[in-house]
């Protein structure tokens, strides 16, 4: 019996962080053993927020290191940038035929990212960001998309455009479901719900330990506990959500240490800091073999996009003959 295929996808920002890895990459290199995976270099979808192109094809290669650094493996799951493949925007266009503007509106994730990003004019792209997404996962007939939950309205999206094809033209497309990630986000040094590099709040995969830990040592814990001594909630402390990833071992120890003051922050911190360097430190060590290999990488890219260009031209060939196109 055939694997069940999952696209997965994000946009090139360059380095990832480790909320990157807790909300997404982790999981994929779990599911690739299980499924057939299909992951996307989304650069066309960069341009929802920004026209500077100058520095995606450097961030796609930031990030498909990091990817492979984490264990994503390009024998089993193809790599690719979304530009490369044309079939993406061919489909894109059929299928933005199939839903209304209304429906685009409704969006629960748009209105988001219209809040957080403060943005004064909404563009045709960004309204339309769901159904690029659309023809990223049925072009290689996803079944499944691991998602969090703010990209759960994406993907309804995506079952809603697939069965509206599939009834009016005949059967092409698998009607793809949601796979949420378990441990599906970080909050940032600061506080904030999510790490982000706009923000400023992120451990990246490549810190050394040093780095780590003078980042650490500016991350916001319980405003009550002042001093070692002072008792603590550990359950409004990032540092603790920090613990209880990548420290699960110690967590019931450093939650009663918190709670009762025998542990000061500046410990509890540096304490989080030498486990989640000791975590990163494989990673670190395979991202350095890539970046020495930059040619490996390269071909790894070239036939990523190769072996998914295969498949893409299948599907479109099978698009077109349902709709009687060619």
């Amino acid at each position: 019996m055939s694997k069940k295929r999952i696209l997965s996808g994000m946009r090139p920002t360059g380095k990832l962080h480790i909320g990157h890895y807790v909300g997404a990459l982790e999981n994929w290199v779990k599911l690739q053993d299980e499924f057939e995976s299909f992951h996307l270099i989304a650069d066309y979808h960069v341009l929802t927020t920004s026209l500077d192109t100058s520095d995606i094809y450097q961030n796609s290669i930031d990030m498909l290191i990091d990817w492979l650094a984490a264990g994503l493996n390009p024998v089993k799951s193809p790599m690719f940038r979304q530009s490369q493949i044309k079939q993406h925007t061919e489909l894109n266009l059929i299928l933005g035929m199939l839903i209304t503007v209304n429906r685009l509106e409704r969006n629960p994730t748009l209105k988001d990212q219209v809040r957080d990003l403060n943005i004064e004019h909404v563009i045709y792209g960004h309204l339309g960001y769901p159904v690029l997404q659309t023809a990223d996962i049925l072009l290689y007939k996803g079944n499944a998309v691991p998602v969090g939950d703010d990209q759960v309205p994406h993907v309804e999206i995506s079952r809603e455009i697939a069965r509206k094809f599939n009834n009016h033209f005949g059967d092409v497309f698998p009607e793809p479901e949601a796979l949420l990630t378990k441990f599906s986000r970080l909050p940032g040094l600061d506080g904030n719900a999510k790490m982000s590099k706009s923000l400023g709040n992120t451990i990246l995969l490549s810190d050394d330990a040093e780095t780590i830990k003078t980042k650490l040592k500016k991350a916001v814990t319980d405003p009550q506990k002042v001093r070692k001594g002072d008792p603590g909630n550990p359950e409004i402390c990032l540092v603790y959500s920090y613990h209880k990833k990548f420290n699960p071992e110690e967590v019931k120890e450093v939650e009663a240490g918190c709670r009762s003051g025998q542990l000061g922050c500046f410990d509890c911190k540096m304490k989080c800091a030498s486990k989640i360097s000791n975590f990163l430190e494989p990673i670190i060590e395979k991202r350095k073999y890539y970046e020495n290999k930059i040619d490996e990488v390269k071909n790894i890219l070239s036939d990523g996009e190769t072996r998914a260009r295969k498949v893409a031209e299948a599907t479109m060939d099978e698009v077109h003959n349902k709709m009687k196109l060619g």
